[in-house]
């Protein structure tokens, strides 16, 4: 191996052109691949931008030529040449009108046969190519999703610098607060028997930033969730977090369009209307079954509660009888794809998301075919396929219960479920504010209204009235930004009158000394001059995968972890010595995972 003493790059392999023609270049490089010809020898030689032939022939000095004979697959090179017109022209690359003839060639590093190839698209199990992640980050594909998640966050920050914007780190060791999901702990050495949490996310600190006079705040800021993994959801990711004072909902919503817009303008070259759709939560439930509806395709949820009042199927009637509903959509031409044993596999997916089962009528060649027919007049079927607009070819999906966000949930379900079985999604950005959420959920265990949001999340005006009397009614300044049936962001208007902050908890269940005790430190602050003040959360992480329809988090995430919250590069978790846990005043119990 050698030495790149003396030498400085020039360029990058990527960014040459044949307008570079007679051009001295100095590269640097890994070895994509060699090709020793006899008298001529190719390497393509990569780095982060991309592959540039090296071409050695009978004019090359023979030790020059010798080295070249000898580079292997992901030998580090440093090449030393003149840009000339290929031969035999690639159109397969952006450089593949050019090569370089090579003066010099140095050997700096050597390397082993890689566990895989580095190629795009390679098909090496993920769990191999995570153990050698710095292998895997070698890949054009990867690498090109990388460096747009770097491009992505450098727009983000110059755009809300150039809206007046600042930009505050805020603690990564905290005090644990309620937000939702488990806290990571940290235990204190110093102060043996108590710990710190990660943050789940900079919520309250971002709020004191309001009240210490910073009135728009912004941070990539890393948050730290211990829940179950899945495609969309890593321990840790980044958030791009803000807060701004003096707003109401509209502010914030407006300098968040205008964000979308321009980090997809600049960054993928993709245009996103400065006005985005809306939909309040009770529409997005009742057209979609969902807060986060994909709008890219149609099959909208249906109400049949009035055709079926009166019938004589059960199932219908004992929803309805309960205060319960009977909701629909229609799947066009679906027939083929939803044969008798394709709908069975759906009622399985439909019972275990909760639904009793799942009725459904085919509009085949030979008439109509369905689950409960035999219940059914004439005129009752007439009138529910008439709803339906059901035609020949047509699928109708139905699902009744007595709770009737059962049934919009599960609706929801398979509609996504079946438009990607029909392959009916089109391409596209399809982005929907959610507005106007409940305040209170109902917890069916605990027999009681519960928050749906953090608690400092502001009731709108005119439910304060009956906070009290009409949990159900109440809707919140929550709102939401969705993308292709993703929530990429949530936010609130904060309250921050004491006065209704009490009364916020009272009505949550707790106590003051409670209140005090998690969030004393926020309503201390607050007696000293809060302003009126929101904000919300954007994925980073989920922003770019979305850009690039990536199937994981884990494609956008330099070192991400597999599902089982596991890094197998670093072998994390791991066990640490009794020493370490002595100092801390830890003993480990064997206890069953939950």
């Amino acid at each position: 191996m050698e030495f790149m003493t003396g030498l400085k790059r020039t360029d990058y392999c990527g960014d040459l052109r044949i307008s570079d023609m007679g051009k001295k270049v100095t590269l640097f490089g890994w070895v994509q691949r060699q090709r020793d010809l006899g008298s001529l020898i190719f390497i393509d030689l990569r780095d982060r931008t991309g592959i540039i032939q090296l071409a050695f022939d009978e004019n090359t000095e023979k030790e020059v030529f010798e080295k070249a004979a000898s580079a292997r697959s992901e030998y580090v090179l440093a090449a030393v040449g003149t840009v000339k017109e290929r031969s035999a022209k690639n159109s397969d690359i952006p450089t593949g009108d050019i090569e370089i003839a090579v003066d010099e060639l140095r050997i700096l590093s050597k390397s082993e046969t890689p566990p895989f190839e580095i190629i795009e698209n390679c098909p090496t199990a993920e769990t191999t190519r995570l153990k050698y992640r710095y292998l895997d980050l070698r890949r054009p594909d990867l690498q090109k999703n990388i460096l747009l998640r770097n491009k992505v966050a450098k727009i983000t920050r110059d755009y809300f610098y150039d809206n007046g914007f600042i930009e505050i780190e805020t603690p990564m060791l905290m005090k644990s607060t309620p937000e939702g999901a488990r806290d990571f702990l940290v235990p204190s050495r110093l102060h043996n028997g108590t710990f710190y949490a990660l943050p789940q996310s900079p919520q309250l600190y971002k709020q004191i930033s309001m009240v210490a006079g910073f009135d728009r705040y912004i941070q990539l800021a890393r948050c730290f969730r211990d829940e179950d993994l899945r495609a969309d959801r890593q321990p840790e990711f980044t958030q791009i977090d803000l807060e701004m004072s003096f707003v109401d909902v509209e502010d914030v919503l407006e300098i968040i369009e205008k964000y979308i817009h321009t980090v997809f303008k600049e960054a993928i070259n993709v245009d996103i209307p400065e006005k985005l759709p809306r939909l309040t939560y009770a529409e997005a439930m009742d057209r979609y079954g969902s807060d986060k509806p994909d709008t890219r395709f149609g099959m909208e949820l249906f109400d049949l509660s009035d055709e079926v009042k009166d019938c004589g199927f059960a199932v219908f009637k004992s929803a309805l009888e309960a205060g319960g509903t009977v909701r629909a959509f229609t799947a066009k031409n679906a027939v083929k794809a939803y044969s008798r044993k394709e709908i069975d596999k759906l009622t399985e997916t439909a019972r275990g998301i909760g639904a009793k089962g799942l009725a459904w009528i085919r509009m085949t060649d030979d008439g109509v075919a369905s689950s409960f027919a035999k219940f059914m007049t004439e005129d009752e079927m007439s009138a529910i396929i008439k709803k339906a607009g059901a035609e020949k070819g047509d699928v109708v999906f139905i699902v009744a219960d007595r709770k009737k966000s059962l049934v919009l949930s599960v609706l929801g379900a398979l509609r996504c479920e079946a438009a990607k079985k029909l392959d009916i999604i089109k391409k596209g950005y399809n982005f929907l504010w959610i507005t106007e959420f409940p305040f209170f959920d109902w917890d069916e265990d605990a027999g009681q209204f519960v928050a749906m949001h953090h608690p400092f999340t502001a009731p709108m005006d005119e439910c304060i009235p009956y906070l009290e009397t009409d949990k159900a009614a109440v809707r919140a300044k929550a709102y939401d930004l969705v993308l292709n049936g993703i929530e990429l962001s949530s936010g609130s208007i904060r309250i921050t009158n004491p006065e209704l902050q009490d009364r916020m908890f009272r009505l949550l269940g707790l106590s003051e000394e409670e209140a005090n005790e998690k969030f004393g430190f926020l309503l201390g602050a607050f007696k000293y001059g809060a302003p009126p003040h929101g904000g919300m959360g954007i994925g980073l992480d989920r922003l770019v995968m979305q850009m690039i329809g990536a199937e994981s988090l884990r494609d956008v995430i330099a070192y991400p972890k597999l599902k089982d919250a596991t890094e197998p590069m670093t072998d994390c978790p791991s066990e640490v010595d009794k020493e370490q846990l002595d100092v801390l005043g830890i003993e480990i119990k064997a206890t069953p995972h939950n």
